[in-house]
């Protein structure tokens, strides 16, 4: 299994909101944690939560790292954000770091850190 590739493929379902796929390449039981210590337990409902947050959002996916302990690999996506907040402003350069546990060829978790709240960027005046 190319892990750094299975997250790729997972992160650009995402962009393409083909939550179906996604959602297909997570465990059941899968834990999903968001900025804030936000928790989703399935993609769309992460996704639903993101409406009225901005009106799209995508990544520039620079780096992986990928690190193997016993039957879990870790994959770290760095790079940074870029889209339209929803007065229909573009926003870009924001930083986020993706962290993946995968177990049998399936992701476990998935934790989200970036800057989009202390960017300011989603703020609508």
């Amino acid at each position: 299994m190319d892990a750094a590739a299975l997250v790729d493929k997972f992160l650009q379902f995402g962009e393409d909101r083909n939550i179906e796929q996604m959602q297909a390449m997570m465990a059941p039981n899968s834990k999903i944690e968001f900025p804030g210590g936000k928790l989703f337990s399935s993609q769309s409902e992460m996704v639903a939560n993101a409406k009225g947050r901005y009106l799209w959002i995508k990544k520039h996916r620079d780096r992986y790292f990928v690190g193997v302990n016993g039957d879990q690999t870790t994959v770290t996506s760095i790079g940074t954000l870029y889209g339209e907040n929803l007065a229909g402003v573009p926003f870009e350069g924001i930083r986020y770091v993706d962290v993946f546990v995968i177990e049998n060829e399936l992701i476990t978790e998935q934790m989200v850190w970036n800057d989009l709240c202390e960017s300011g960027v989603l703020e609508v005046a």
